[in-house]
């Protein structure tokens, strides 16, 4: 017991001999009454690059697909035309069947036996609760190196691709604003509404 004693009272002097130091260290620095904020002061409104977006490239970008279709745009989709168009702008990041990475993987692995299906890696296939999430996602963030570049056309049979990997359209299935909606996805039931409020009952 005395022993533990010793132990607190050399440990309790060691940190008040380190306040103190660090105390006198910032006085000499003259930083003890250093206001923060004073280097932001003389800030200048602008830093001279860069330049406002154009409404061309706000609208680009300023998608918004809900799960029940709405604000797809006019158009339609083939897994066929989709292939051709991942292998020029997706493959390189999501390998050539969507499995190899380096990027998400994107296509669930069928094939018990395939090291790539024993790490349970979240897919399209597998994860995704709305089908027309994909379309939202690749036309708004891919290609990574250009978001927003890709056409509706590209992004239609992209989008059809990719289902169609992923077994959950047909491979000659042609998805348009009015059957996308209904494609029906494995996740979508192990999905709930978010109803926590901000107070108590958030855990």
């Amino acid at each position: 017991m005395q022993v533990n004693t010793i132990k607190s009272g050399m440990l309790i002097g060691i940190a008040c001999l380190l306040s103190i130091l660090t105390l006198t260290s910032l006085k000499s620095l003259n930083i003890a009454n250093y206001d923060v904020q004073a280097d932001t002061l003389d800030r200048p409104p602008s830093f001279g690059f860069g330049r406002r977006a154009t409404e061309k490239e706000i609208s680009r970008l300023d998608t918004d697909v809900r799960p029940d279709g709405k604000g797809l745009p006019p158009g339609s989709g083939k897994a066929a035309e989709g292939k051709t168009v991942y292998a020029a702008k997706c493959a390189g990041c999501h390998g050539i069947t969507g499995v190899e990475g380096p990027g998400d993987v994107l296509v669930t692995v069928k094939n018990p036996a395939d090291q790539k299906a024993k790490s349970k890696n979240r897919t399209i296939g597998n994860y995704w609760p709305y089908a027309t999430t994909v379309f939202d996602y690749i036309k708004r963030a891919m290609p990574f190196n250009q978001p927003g570049s890709l056409t509706d056309q590209e992004v239609y049979d992209l989008t059809a691709f990719l289902l169609s990997e992923n077994g959950l359209i047909k491979p000659t299935e042609r998805i348009n604003a009015k059957t996308l909606p209904k494609v029906v996805m494995p996740a979508k039931d192990l999905f709930v509404p978010d109803d926590r409020r901000d107070g108590p009952e958030i855990r």
